[in-house]
């Protein structure tokens, strides 16, 4: 299988191929490969390989094949790009070639060739299995082919080196999740013996191998392949344990005997065995605890952790098996985890020693000396699942709860005794709660990055501080009954006055309140924080010595996790003037908390659960609140810290809305050079946008004086050509949105950035709503300007969306089309012709999604009531499209509107429908008095829609009629009206809908009908429609 790179020069390969082509031949020979032209040696190779024989899918001479596909593998490792990337281009034209892979696994089984290429060769191995494995994907790989591949694969398990090694394992381990077991049966016996033999290469690479081969199978989920998992695990289970036993064993004799090396490579074994196990324990079986292997093993975790974490005391840091041996541990306690997590119920037997185990080393002194940080936060886990699990919790009814729930319950209430639970909850806040000397340092010298430590998500899973936090929420919740009265008894040992020297008194009260806050929701009917916070928490944010920091900090922190659960409004400006005081702290860590507390917990939460948020309230401290947040954000230097105080800032113009305008300035002016200084850092570019969006909506009209700096941010986040719109692009369209909203009139500058808009519209993302609404937007702010420079591609944009996009985006997309013409409903029939053809024949065939019929309908009574000239000429088109009279289409539209009228919901849009059909009254067109009874059912239903009756007179008004602008008046509570929500005001005082009376234009139509027919003529007319609707129309036209 070895390439032979004695006899197999680039000419001799030629030459067997291509005996035929002398000329080529003589200048191969006497030019090596290497010494060729780059695009020279490809093309060669290339022509070559093209045409090598195959017999049975195996190239003929493997060893010359091996040797072309060597010289372009060495080209391909380059780190010149013009002998790079040709290499690269046949590497992948071969990708599908018969033999390709043969030549490849020949390669990277050549341990005397250079380890980057054979490394390129094992990487073009794996991918190939993803793209041409499986049978029903292109230029599949030939059964044959695979056949010797798999052989080749598992025939030596020696590779020497190590990264390489594990990709070879992985890319087995992809061959088998297709094959294995049915097409490669040999493969699991293979493993097991050559994890048996004695050369400690061969047993690592065989081992390896094994691992990632059960890891793959284990994540099958189709059943078929669960079954073929569960059979595999029973049937290697044993000598799985076995195996770990026996190296777990030989570790341990090599580390009491001194033999650091042979200790090492025995522990990487344990690992690598134990990895299997885990797989084999958590997936390959259905209830393992009916296994008495499984539930042996499982016990024996707990022995062997002992055994390691007494072992760890001999080794020190600096020993090169330390590191080794903490992940061995580490995986002992996820074998622990993935099976709770996975079977609880089998579990049971084992809820018993877990927490036993967990407690005695994370909450007693038998783990001191031995414990490390990551281990604690597992042990944490651990008894955090126990505690919160809901396989463990008993139904209200205890009935209705099953035997394992109960005996479950029943191990956790007897392990959990309240000496348990008080030395947890003691140790938790007094130990674990602590400010640490690491964190204290960081203090100091960081304070930006101690502020941003990570929390939230899924911290608790891997970091101590966040872990034990939640640990003490979960415990808290399940036995708040028993722990409340311990922590209340700690509150009550630190009222008073501490002593600024005794650090450790400091540190105790911080955890203590972290506490407090943490359990707020549990603490509801214990504590009065009102008076607590008027009695003694404000006078401890007044104290300003710089010891007692800690407090100030962690105070500021507890009031805003109160704040959402009991704190009256008349205690808020007593709240406000401390939040001023502290944000004026000496202390950074102080001002950014405060900021933080400001933003999360009493401005944000204020809006999420509708608290009594005064803005009058608030407004007295508006100013120094604002100007005191504003130099924060100029004296921070980290992204992560300026996004949380322009968050801050934000919120504050979100909540105080217009009243923010005289405070403004500075942040206007600053805002521009804190965008030129993010240039890298886009996360803090999207706070600014964020920051902008709010600024926008608070100075209304006046935001016009920001163009300058805005309008050149709104085309950069928009410009997909641009490579920051990844990030910058969704709330780069909500600031082009609020911006045009606001707008008071359209610049030259504002209509240029719509150029951007026709490739946002191809994306067809999630954005496309936003980007309807800027269209919108555009429309209603100066129609006749921007239609005039866009309308042409915005129609051609349309006419390729609605081929390719869902029911939802038709309706926008038709929606602006509908603003179009009830804003210029002259000229917009004539831009958007292109698209009413086809609006018109999902009318006549009935569009059986009811919005966009009713939006269908829309449209076109728009242009029916509106311009019926241009209604004509459609009608016309429709008529030449179809091949069918004139008259016959009318009258089918017609049927169709009336028959399909209950799709319309939108009160406007039925009075629309309403209006558009009588405008074709009068008539003495055969087709439009054959329909005349649909027209006034329709015409009857908007009656009842519209038609209000005055309980003064008894006479009905039209309750659409608008006929006078006013400007609304706005309540504290409110966002006043945007100009463009005073541009829809101004419009709808020209659209018919609210300005035609159409119980009058019905008597007007109904008289000139009668006028042109005569009374018998117009009677016989009348006689077509149902009496009861005649009835209820002629009550409505009382008075005419």
């Amino acid at each position: 299988m070895n390439v032979n790179t004695k006899n197999s020069s680039s000419s001799c390969t030629v030459k067997q191929i291509l005996p035929q082509n002398k000329g080529r031949v003589s200048a191969a020979v006497t030019t090596p490969w290497f010494a060729l032209p780059t695009a020279e040696v490809i093309a060669s190779c290339s022509f070559a390989l093209s045409l090598l024989c195959f017999i049975g899918g195996i190239f003929m001479d493997l060893n010359s094949a091996s040797t072309i596909v060597l010289q372009v593998l060495t080209q391909a490792t380059s780190q010149d790009t013009a002998v790079l990337k040709p290499a690269e281009e046949q590497l992948k034209q071969w990708e599908t070639q018969p033999g390709f892979y043969s030549v490849l696994l020949n390669i990277f089984t050549n341990h005397s060739l250079d380890v980057n290429v054979r490394w390129l060769a094992v990487l073009y191995f794996k991918n190939g299995i993803d793209r041409y494995w499986r049978r029903v994907a292109p230029h599949a790989l030939s059964e044959e082919e695979k056949t010797t591949l798999r052989a080749g694969l598992i025939t030596n398990f020696n590779e020497p080196v190590n990264q390489i090694a594990t990709q070879i394992s992985v890319l087995i381990a992809k061959v088998a999740r297709v094959d294995c077991p049915r097409q490669w049966p040999e493969l699991i016996p293979t493993l097991l013996e050559s994890v048996k033999v004695q050369d400690d290469l061969r047993q690592h690479r065989a081992l390896l191998t094994f691992y990632h081969v059960t890891k793959t199978l284990a994540s099958k989920r189709l059943a078929a392949d669960r079954k073929l998992f569960y059979d595999l695990a029973s049937g290697i289970y044993s000598f799985a344990c076995s195996l770990w036993n026996h190296h777990t064993d030989t570790f341990l004799q090599q580390v009491c005997a001194g033999d650091e090396a042979a200790a090492t490579n025995s522990l990487e074994r344990t690992l690598l065995s134990l990895k299997v196990l885990r797989k084999l324990t958590v997936h390959g079986f259905v209830e393992p605890h009916w296994s008495a292997e499984v539930m042996g093993f499982l016990h024996a975790v707990f022995e062997r952790l002992k055994q390691f974490l007494e072992c760890s005391r001999s080794i020190r840091a600096e020993n090169v098996c330390r590191d080794r041996l903490e992940k061995t541990i580490i995986l002992f306690t996820k074998v622990l985890l993935d099976f709770l997590d996975q079977h609880p119920f089998s579990f049971t037997p084992l809820i018993q020693r877990s927490l036993e185990f967990a407690v005695s080393y994370v909450f007693t002194e038998a783990g001191e000396g031995i414990v490390f940080e990551r281990f604690i936060v597992q042990c944490m886990n651990l008894i955090k699942m126990i505690v919160k699990n809901y396989a463990y919790k008993p139904s209200k009814n205890i009935e209705d709860s099953s035997p394992e729930t109960l005996e479950a319950h029943k191990i956790k209430t007897a392990f959990f005794t309240y000496p348990t639970l008080m030395e947890i909850c003691r140790r938790l806040v007094t130990h674990y709660f602590l400010l640490t000397k690491e964190e204290l340092m960081m203090w100091e010298e960081d304070p930006e990055g101690f502020t941003v430590e990570e929390t939230g998500g899924d911290s608790w899973k891997y970091s101590l501080r966040p872990c034990t936090e939640v640990l003490f929420i979960d415990i808290f919740h399940e036995y708040n009954q028993t722990l409340t009265p311990v922590l209340l008894e700690m509150v009550h040992s630190l009222q008073g006055s501490t002593n600024m020297e005794d650090t450790s008194a400091i540190l105790i009260k911080d955890a203590v309140y972290n506490a407090v806050g943490l359990a707020a929701y549990e603490l509801f009917d214990s504590v009065d924080f009102d008076q607590w916070f008027k009695n003694q928490l404000l006078a401890e944010l007044q104290v300003s010595h710089n010891r007692y920091k800690p407090i100030r900090r962690r105070v500021i922190w507890l009031i805003g996790q109160w704040i959402s659960v009991k704190f009256k409004s008349d205690l808020r400006p007593m709240l406000y003037e401390a939040i001023r005081n502290l944000l004026q702290d000496q202390d950074l860590v102080v001002r950014i908390e405060t900021a933080t507390t400001l933003k999360l917990n009493i401005l944000l939460l204020a809006k999420m659960y509708d608290f009594e948020f005064s803005t009058d309230q608030f407004l007295p401290y508006l100013e120094s609140m604002f100007t005191l947040l504003f130099q924060l954000l100029q004296e921070v230097t980290q992204c992560d810290t300026k996004m949380h105080v322009l968050h801050v800032l934000s919120c504050v113009i979100e909540r105080v809305n217009m009243q923010i305008r005289p405070y403004v300035g500075c942040l206007v002016q600053y805002l521009p050079l804190l965008w030129k200084q993010s240039e890298e850092h886009n996360m803090l570019r999207c706070a600014i946008l964020t920051t902008l969006i709010h600024l926008v909506q608070g100075l209304g009209a006046d935001s016009k004086n920001l163009y300058p700096f805005l309008l050149p941010v709104i085309q950069l986040s928009t410009d997909v050509s641009q490579p920051p719109h990844v990030y910058l692009l969704e709330d780069g369209l909500e600031l082009w949105l609020v911006t045009l909203e606001n707008s008071p009139c359209l610049t030259p500058e504002l209509l240029r950035i719509f150029q951007n808009m026709s490739a946002l519209l191809e994306l067809s993302s999630e954005n496309l709503k936003n980007c309807f609404k800027i269209i919108n937007a555009y429309i209603f702010l100066s129609s006749s300007e921007f239609l005039q420079m866009y309308a042409a591609d915005l129609c051609q944009s349309f006419c390729e969306l609605l081929e390719d996009i869902t029911t939802e985006g038709q309706v926008q997309v038709l929606k602006v089309v509908e603003n179009v013409l009830k804003v210029n409903p002259v000229l917009g029939p004539q831009m958007f012709q292109p698209l009413l053809p086809s609006i018109f024949r999902g009318i006549l065939d009935g569009e059986r999604y009811p919005v966009v019929m009713s939006t269908y309908l829309g449209i076109v009574g728009r242009i029916l009531l509106q311009n019926a000239s241009f209604f004509s000429l459609l009608l016309n088109q429709m008529a030449c499209e179809l091949g069918q009279e004139l008259d016959q289409i009318l009258g089918n539209m017609i049927e169709m509107w009336v028959d399909r009228m209950d799709n319309i919901t939108q009160p406007e849009r039925r009075k629309l429908s309403a209006l558009a059909l009588l405008s074709l009254l009068p008539s003495l067109n055969s087709v439009i008095q054959d329909k005349f009874c649909g027209i006034i059912n329709i015409s009857v239903e908007g009656l009842h829609d519209v038609m209000t009756e005055d309980p003064e007179t008894g006479t009905y008004k039209d309750c659409m009629l608008m006929s006078h602008f006013e400007e609304p008046k706005v309540t504290e509570d409110e966002e006043p009206p945007t100009e463009q929500d005073k541009r829809k005001k101004i419009l709808a005082l020209k659209d018919p809908v609210h300005t035609v009376s159409l119980q009058q234009f019905i008597y007007e139509k109904l008289k000139a009908q009668q006028e042109l027919l005569g009374e018998q003529g117009f009677q016989a007319l009348m006689e077509t429609v149902d009496t009861e609707i005649v009835a209820q129309l002629q009550e409505f036209l009382q008075g005419f």
